[in-house]
C-alpha cells in the first residue's frame, strides 16, 4: 500500500524486476556494476533514444531466452519507476534493444504493453515517448484505488480468520526491508505485491486484476521528473502493512479497519 498514488508481470518477488535494468544511453561502462541491487537504483542519465557509434559501449545485461519479453517489461517498468525513462523523453527500441543485448522485437513488445498501460504513446518512425503526467492524474488515480479497495479490505478484516492473515505475513516483512533500502523502485514493487496477496483473500481474480493495473499506473513518474517518497516515508508506509497485520492476526478488526482506512487517507495519500 502507498501513500502518494505510485507498478511485473507476476514475478511476485521485488528483486525479480531488477534482473535486467535499462543502462542510460549516454554513461560509461564503468559507472554501472552488475548486481540488481546496485542497478535498480543506481543514478543515470537520460537516454535520447537516438544511437551513435562514438557512444561509449556499456555492459550487456545477461537476459534469460526464455522469457526476454517478460524480463525487459519488467525492467522498462522499474526504469519508469526508478526515474531512468524520463517524461515526455522518446526512446526508441532498436537503441534499448542494444542495451540489454536483444533485438528490438521483445523491446518493441514490451514498450507496447507499456502504451496499453498508459505509461508511454507510440511516436511513429521514433520510437516511444513516456507520458507527461501531473498530480492531479495521480490523485485521481488515488482516489479511484481507495473507492476500490478499501471497502473489499473492510470487508476481508471482517471475513477473513487470523490464520489467513499471519500467512501474509512474510510480504509485509519484505515491503518492510524494501521501504529500508530507500528505493522507490523496490519498494513499489514490494507494495504492489503485498497489496495484491491482501485483495487476492477476496477470491475476485477481476479484481485483483484491476485493482492491480491501477496500482502499478499510480507508480509512474510525474513532469518535471520523478517525484521520490523519501525513506522515511516509504519505511512509515511498510510499517502500516505490519500494523494491520498484527491487529489482524490479534483478533482486532476494529483497529485493522482504522489502520486501513488511514492508510489510504492520511499524509501523501
Amino acid at each position: 500500500m502507498e501513500r502518494s498514488a505510485q507498478g511485473s508481470t507476476g514475478t511476485g518477488s521485488p528483486e525479480a524486476a531488477g534482473r535486467a535494468r535499462v543502462p542510460a544511453q549516454s554513461r560509461g561502462a564503468d559507472e554501472y556494476g552488475e548486481g540488481a541491487d546496485r542497478t535498480r537504483c543506481a543514478p543515470t542519465g537520460a537516454a535520447r533514444g537516438e544511437h551513435t557509434h562514438s557512444e561509449t559501449p556499456v555492459p550487456r545485461p545477461v537476459v534469460q531466452r526464455s522469457s526476454v519479453r517478460g524480463q525487459i517489461l519488467d525492467a522498462l517498468r522499474t526504469a519508469l519507476v526508478g526515474g531512468e525513462l524520463l517524461p515526455g523523453e522518446v526512446y526508441s527500441a532498436p537503441v534499448l534493444g542494444e542495451r540489454f543485448g536483444v533485438s528490438a522485437t521483445p523491446v518493441r513488445e514490451a514498450m507496447q504493453q507499456l502504451a496499453l498501460e498508459g505509461a508511454v504513446e507510440v511516436v511513429p518512425n521514433r520510437g516511444f515517448r513516456v507520458i507527461v503526467r501531473g498530480t492531479r492524474e495521480l490523485a485521481e488515480l488515488a482516489e479511484v484505488r481507495a473507492l476500490i479497495e478499501v471497502p473489499v479490505m473492510l470487508r476481508l478484516t471482517r471475513t477473513v480468520p487470523a490464520e489467513r492473515w499471519a500467512e501474509l505475513r512474510p510480504l509485509g516483512e519484505a515491503s518492510v526491508r524494501a521501504a529500508a533500502s530507500g528505493c522507490p523502485a523496490t519498494y513499489a514493487e514490494a507494495d504492489r505485491v503485498f497489496h495484491r496477496a491482501v485483495l487476492a483473500l477476496s477470491g475476485n481474480e477481476q479484481l485483483v486484476g484491476f485493482a492491480d493495473d491501477l496500482h502499478r499506473r499510480s507508480q509512474w513518474p510525474l513532469a518535471g521528473g520523478t517525484v521520490r517518497r523519501g525513506r522515511t516515508d516509504l519505511v512509515a508506509d511498510a510499517a502500516e502493512h505490519m500494523a494491520m497485520l498484527e491487529a489482524l492476526t490479534a483478533g482486532e478488526p476494529d483497529a485493522a479497519q482504522a489502520l486501513v482506512r488511514g492508510h489510504f487517507t492520511g499524509p501523501g495519500a
